[in-house]
């Protein structure tokens, strides 16, 4: 029982100090239909954390490759720190926006969202892409 109640002691702390980092667990995801709605109005910043590889075959229009600007991610953010910031990465099953999106939340932005789906799901879903 006491390894039970330090396991879980350990558990809430580790769940506790990961709420209180101030990155992932502030952004939240997008839906297909409201990140369409921003690409179509510009009205986001969107940040394809899948490499220059990746970024360069295809990317949801108007996205900043996070491997170029990661150095200087700030330079291409707006002022407003209210502005919607969108990641993604290249599935449901990858965890990599998690970079982008903590970058932007330590700059101070407010709004940072996931779009879950990623390129994967962006292109199943007949979306149009940009390539280079």
């Amino acid at each position: 029982m006491k390894k039970f109640i330090l396991l879980l002691a350990s558990f809430f702390v580790a769940v506790a100090t990961f709420a209180g980092s101030g990155g992932s667990s502030k952004v939240t995801r997008i839906s297909h239909a409201e990140l369409t709605a921003a690409v179509d109005q510009k009205s986001a910043v969107i940040i394809d954390v899948n490499g220059s590889k990746s970024f360069k075959k295809g990317r949801i229009p108007g996205a900043i490759d996070y491997i170029v600007s990661k150095a200087e991610l700030a330079k291409f953010l707006p002022a407003d720190k209210n502005a919607l910031i969108v990641a993604y990465c290249g599935n449901e099953q990858c965890p990599a926006y998690k970079t982008a999106a903590d970058a932007a939340v330590r700059l101070g932005y407010t709004n940072v969202r996931h779009y879950a789906p990623g390129i994967e799901g962006w292109i199943k879903s007949g979306a149009k892409v940009e390539k280079s």
